[in-house]
């Protein structure tokens, strides 16, 4: 009996060890948002014949803007080995104040203005906080995320701010080659990003710096800077979501960024191959996620799934994620 035990702990040790170098040896998470996307389509297209019509892709292209863009931000602060939860809590405020400079006759460039920098100041809170009086990023975000929805919710009394202006829904908007602007913004956003993340020395920093905190600091990264800075670039890619979607809804409230955005959020990077773990992943990978997200969202829609129902499938996404996320960082 002891021996048949022995022999299936061994079995299952070494079906684990083959399935680790699997994923090593073949650079598995490179490939597997594409493949689960490739898979996910698939079935769409044998159960949901009208999700791909033209105007529905669009659709789900342009919702999966603004979520990819915020995915983008919480990319770069977990290639580090942190998390922003606070990023649509941001965004919601950012997108509030502009839209209150905007509703009282304010240009445009300002308002844009506004809420790139209510974005950018929140994100250097937050960076300020955990680089430099080394607070955990869980907690110091969370507090931001409390912060950020309170003032929302105080400065518009639960109201929505209305935005009327035609101009700024055309500059937005607008299509290129009948491509809608948002959809152009985040490709070209996250080609840069991945780009700079890849090709650069601040790049190089960042996953030295998610790898090991310690040895980067050893070899000469300047790691509270590049902390900082991750998260200041997180909030600029808040406000600038808050543009996009305050554009989209003809309108900026607190309920834009709900607890449920979080979850997107967090589910696009880590679907596409970010690391909890620091250190591994790409903005381009993120987007790839978001789409996928956005993908499973819309088709639940489509199938009157409950919302409830969809958000228990995404937290088993995460959860499947995380575990082969374990398997590769083991």
């Amino acid at each position: 009996m002891t021996t048949v035990q022995g022999s299936s702990v061994d079995n299952a040790g070494s079906l684990l060890t083959r399935l680790r170098q699997f994923v090593t040896a073949h650079r598995f998470f490179d490939i597997l948002p594409i493949l689960i996307l490739v898979v996910v389509l698939v079935v769409l297209a044998l159960f949901i014949p009208n999700f791909f019509n033209s105007r529905n892709i669009v659709n789900v292209f342009v919702q999966a803007s603004t979520l990819g863009l915020m995915a983008i931000g919480m990319t770069v602060v977990m290639i580090s080995g942190g998390i922003d939860l606070s990023i649509p809590s941001v965004m919601a405020l950012s997108a509030i104040f502009g839209a209150m400079h905007l509703r009282d006759g304010g240009s445009i460039f300002v308002s844009c203005l506004i809420m790139l920098t209510v974005g950018i100041i929140a994100g250097s809170i937050n960076g300020f906080a955990v680089a430099y009086l080394k607070m955990i990023p869980f907690v110091v975000t969370l507090a931001m995320m409390t912060i950020a929805s309170g003032a929302a919710i105080w400065v518009t009394n639960s109201v929505s701010v209305p935005v009327f202006d035609e101009v700024f829904f055309d500059l937005i908007l607008a299509r290129i080659a009948d491509i809608p602007r948002p959809i152009i913004i985040m490709v070209i956003m996250a080609l840069i990003a991945t780009l700079v993340v890849r090709r650069t020395l601040f790049g190089r920093w960042l996953y030295a710096v998610g790898v090991n905190v310690r040895a980067a600091r050893a070899s000469g990264v300047p790691t509270n800077l590049v902390i900082f800075l991750t998260y200041v670039i997180s909030g600029a890619f808040a406000g600038l979501t808050a543009i996009i979607l305050s554009a989209r809804l003809g309108s900026a409230s607190a309920n834009m960024g709900n607890d449920g955005v979080v979850l997107d959020i967090v589910s696009s990077a880590v679907v596409g191959g970010v690391s909890i773990y620091g250190g591994i992943g790409s903005p381009l990978g993120a987007v790839m996620g978001a789409i996928f997200i956005t993908v499973i969202s819309n088709s639940m829609n489509m199938m009157q799934i409950s919302f409830f129902t969809g958000l228990i499938i995404k937290g088993v996404v995460i959860i499947a994620f995380v575990a082969f996320d374990s398997l590769r960082k083991q």
